[in-house]
């Protein structure tokens, strides 16, 4: 999001909350409205007017087959909600200053019933052969995840867009397929279905569900809230802004926007990339690049998360924290415990563990340090393909999987030791400094990967922080 945006958001969201009525009614709207509204123009004709509707049909459905309670009248209402605000931007292309809300001309209004009317037949389908379509939800979230984060498959599938509306296929480009926020509504999705699998998913209406899912504060950057929680802010009567939430939320707001777009972008300026990786010879001005992408990547994420606290405190939504001090950690545990926080504890409670677990229930169970090195460094390279499934992105999962599982063997060996040396308040912060030093070290080195694009170029800018190229 723009700066302005980020604004006319905040101007909007303040607005209604001195109205204070209708909040559920507020919130689906312009998280509806809002995706269209973010959503990066694409080169594939009419394909950055699907991309929001797309997400809304995988949310519908995805609440569809985990809901016990489907068509009621509310949920009607709310069907039709929905199925308004697409057909008005899509009649938008018809009134050129009405296109407010769409970044090119929406399509043919004619292929809107289309989908809308497979949509429904689907559903219709689905719900007369069988009760449960959870594994196929879960299987379809993961296959759209692959082909978006797959360079070479998201080529596919720009070519075949481009040769299905008639565009030229020779200039297609993995880049043409920017389905915003998709990462983040992927685990939402994944979150419930597998909460439902569980038995542990509570009875939410399709209006709670979307708005859960597509909540426009946390819509393009996180942080990654579960719906039980949610879902108990949401259903708090909502008495409008007192003194106290307003400072609050402005104080979190503010320090929001001065992280991402005064520090962060700042520091993007002088922080690692492709260019300046092969341009810089200097061991330590390529040091200073390395540091300043370090905090630039930290101030720009933990800004947005601020920012996005801080708009939905205004509405009495207080979305989970996603930062806390990670850089000032004494070990890479601690670091992972305190970075992206909800991403971390998403995939501890929807992999680790499982797996852990799994493992454990083998007849004849791993070793205790096979089992830990195993979920820890696979755990670190699925959130690295998170990020894209790269050589680059597999190396840094493998770099913090290795760390973490290093860190922990280390830990057990001189537990009884480090105890024993550090006796004082001195010592004890010796062994802190020297920590947090290492284990930022450590970070920034492994964000050398994430910068980059080539493992080789990487590869090449360790060598010359060491002075060895």
């Amino acid at each position: 999001m723009t700066i302005i945006q980020i604004l006319i958001i905040v101007f909007f969201t303040l607005l209604f909350s001195f109205i204070k009525r209708d909040r559920d009614l507020f919130l689906l709207i312009a998280s509806v409205l809002i995706i269209f509204w973010l959503q990066p123009a694409l080169p594939i004709r009419g394909f950055d007017f699907w991309i929001p509707t797309l997400t809304l049909i995988i949310t519908i459905f995805s609440w569809y087959i985990t809901t016990d309670n489907t068509f009621n009248r509310k949920n009607i209402f709310t069907l039709v909600i929905i199925a308004s605000i697409i057909l008005l931007l899509n009649v938008t292309r018809y009134f050129s200053f009405a296109q407010i809300f769409t970044p090119s001309r929406p399509p043919q209004i004619e292929i809107t019933f289309i989908i809308f009317l497979i949509f429904g037949l689907v559903l219709f389908l689905l719900r007369k052969i069988s009760a449960s379509f959870l594994t196929f939800g879960l299987i379809l979230l993961l296959g759209i995840f692959l082909i978006l984060k797959i360079p070479a498959w998201t080529l596919w599938l720009s070519s075949s867009l481009r040769g299905f509306v008639g565009q030229s296929v020779e200039t297609a480009s993995a880049l043409d397929i920017r389905w915003l926020g998709f990462s983040y509504v992927a685990f939402r999705l994944i979150h419930t279905i597998r909460d439902k699998q569980a038995g542990r998913l509570p009875s939410v209406d399709l209006s709670e569900y979307i708005t859960y899912v597509i909540f426009f504060p946390a819509f393009t950057a996180g942080p990654i809230d579960k719906i039980e929680r949610f879902i108990k802010d949401l259903r708090q009567p909502f008495a409008g802004l007192n003194t106290e939430i307003f400072f609050n939320a402005s104080q979190r707001l503010i320090i929001g926007l001065f992280k991402k777009f005064v520090i962060a972008d700042t520091l993007a300026l002088i922080a690692l990339n492709d260019t300046n990786a092969t341009q810089v010879n200097s061991t330590f001005w390529l040091w200073i690049l390395v540091y300043a992408y370090a905090f630039q990547i930290y101030f720009d994420f933990s800004g947005y998360t601020d920012i996005a606290l801080g708009i939905a405190k205004f509405i009495g939504i207080n979305l989970p924290e996603n930062f806390a001090s990670p850089y000032l950690k004494p070990n890479l545990t601690q670091f992972w415990n305190n970075w992206h926080m909800t991403l971390t504890q998403w995939f501890r409670a929807y992999f680790f563990n499982p797996v852990t677990r799994w493992l454990r229930s083998w007849q004849k169970p791993l070793s205790m340090p096979m089992m830990i090195f195993l979920t820890q460094v696979a755990t670190m390279v699925l959130i690295g393909f998170w990020h894209g499934v790269t050589w680059n992105f597999t190396i840094w999962g493998l770099w913090h999987g290795l760390g973490l599982f290093i860190h922990n063997r280390w830990s057990d060996f001189t537990k009884a030791k480090a105890s024993e040396w550090a006796n004082t308040s001195t010592k004890q912060s010796i062994l802190n400094i020297s920590g947090i030093i290492f284990t930022f070290h450590f970070v920034a080195l492994g964000w050398i990967f994430f910068a980059l694009s080539s493992p080789v170029t990487s590869w090449n800018v360790i060598l010359k922080l060491f002075g060895v190229d």
